[in-house]
């Protein structure tokens, strides 16, 4: 079974984004050191209950809550998604040195990534 792994915040400026839930909840907000602008959200301690996330510059079409979906094999679950319904909004995405991720469109429309960790994507 596949869950839920990650979140993402789409903000028009995402420094005030990171600013308005670090004031209210608390969480700790940083700039990833990566390949485009994107801010770690960790919302507690990894001992606690509940995922992190990230805040990224929100997508177009306009979206809020982006939640991602850990997954065995990337090419697998896009075969299904599609197969289902479902339509592709990215071309997989390499994150050095995490895995491989994308983006779709569900039956409704509603946007989410799937997730296939490989600490060798390049």
């Amino acid at each position: 079974m596949s869950r839920v792994v990650h979140f993402e915040i789409n903000a028009d400026i995402p420094d005030r984004a990171g600013e308005f839930y670090s004031g209210v909840f608390g969480w700790t907000i940083s700039k990833w050191d990566g390949p485009f602008d994107y801010w770690m959200v960790m919302t507690g301690p990894d001992e606690e209950p509940g995922i992190n996330g990230g805040i990224t510059k929100r997508m177009d079409p306009p979206a809020s809550t982006v939640n991602t979906i850990g997954v065995s094999s990337y090419e697998e679950y896009s075969a299904k998604i599609i197969e289902k319904g479902g339509k592709v909004l990215t071309p997989k995405i390499a994150i050095p040195g995490y895995g491989y991720m994308g983006y779709f469109l569900d039956t409704e429309g509603n946007p989410f990534g799937i997730m296939e960790m490989d600490e060798n994507a390049k």
